[in-house]
């Protein structure tokens, strides 16, 4: 079996690798549509450890080849939507429900395609719990609205939850690349106000105003905080979904007492910072500070596809390199680390008939 991935820090590469195996819950697929992040770049570059001959790979739209002899729900020929994070549900941490379900057995530990497993840039791979991870894809959705719910979407949402937005609320989106996106797009549902978002390239920013962002800050025309403070003073919430670890303070000076900061951002291992006692208000702000991971599972990825079948919003629209055939998973992965000025996402599609 063909895979791409990363042989070893900074060397990505094909590789061949056996079949993988299923157990009786579980469910094998080939990939009929991916989309390389930056997660996956991040990876190969180190970002989250060592690691060597690793499939990379974890946005996809899958065909069921095989079913375990447990599963329910689905059948070889389906075609489904496969989440990022696809934890164990037995796990006693998701019992507890005091945190999301992106942490079965551990910190992130559902994000099995980059943690514990291969992922999904090959020909075949595996889906656990299948009942409870996988989705039928609808028939009333573009394979490029369905892909990008299973992490971009998914994650970008949770930001906009996490930073608990009410009506009217004014916001503050740190990075406008996909999951920015959707973190303007989530804030806009929820029912905020004014949102403003941080970054530079032209066409991140046209589609941010599209999803409900109203102004557009650029951290080359100077300082954003005190651009933000001259333009709207500080705000009821700050959504950090890039940037660096040094963002966590920013979004600290921006925030009025008793708002939120929210982050979910992907730090580097090597990354801190270090928090100054008054921008904590020397300890007696009430901001709060909240940190997550991509939502997974079956339930998460539906009431995702409804907000998108009932047109609220149609975060395909972030897919603009198109690649067809699963050799290309190699250009299309290749751009996704270069970042040419005018990429927001790259998709790829695959045929195996």
């Amino acid at each position: 079996m063909r895979g791409y991935g990363m042989i070893d820090v900074n060397q990505p590469g094909w590789m061949e690798k056996e079949k993988p195996k299923i157990g009786p819950l579980d469910a094998l697929l080939r990939p009929i549509a991916v989309a390389p992040c930056s997660s996956d770049t991040h990876a190969m570059h180190g970002g989250s450890g060592p690691k060597q001959n690793l499939i990379l790979g974890h946005e996809a739209l899958g065909e069921v080849v095989e079913v375990g002899e447990l599963v329910r729900s689905f059948k070889p020929g389906d075609r489904v939507v496969v989440p990022c994070c696809t934890p164990d549900w037995e796990a006693p941490q998701l019992q507890r429900r005091d945190s999301n379900n992106a942490h079965d057995f551990g910190l992130m530990q559902s994000f099995k395609f980059l943690g514990s497993k291969d992922g999904i840039f090959a020909e075949f791979f595996t889906v656990n719990n299948a009942d409870a991870n996988l989705v039928h894809m609808p028939e009333d959705v573009s394979v490029e609205d369905a892909l990008m719910t299973v992490d971009m979407m998914s994650t970008g949402f949770y930001g906009a939850e996490l930073a608990d937005i009410k009506f009217g609320d004014s916001v503050v989106v740190f990075g406008i690349g996909p999951v920015g996106l959707m973190a303007i797009a989530g804030a806009a549902l929820r029912g905020a106000g004014r949102i403003i978002g941080i970054g530079t390239r032209p066409n991140c920013a046209e589609l941010a105003r599209e999803y409900g962002a109203t102004d557009i800050v650029s951290y080359k025309e100077g300082d954003v905080v005190e651009q933000i403070l001259a333009l709207e003073g500080q705000v009821d919430a700050c959504i950090i979904a890039g940037g660096s670890a040094t963002s966590v303070n920013q979004a600290l000076a921006l925030t009025r007492p008793g708002g939120t900061v929210s982050t979910i951002n992907f730090y580097d291992v090597t990354d801190s910072f270090q928090i100054p006692t008054y921008q904590w208000g020397l300890g007696m702000s009430d901001v709060s500070l909240k940190c997550g991971f991509c939502p997974g599972g079956a339930y998460r990825i539906q009431q995702l596809l409804n907000v998108i079948r009932a047109g609220r919003v149609h975060p395909g629209k972030m897919l603009n390199y198109k690649y067809e055939g699963f050799d290309k998973i190699e250009d299309a992965f290749k751009v996704m680390d270069e970042k040419p000025r005018d990429l927001i996402k790259p998709i790829v599609y695959i045929n195996w008939d």
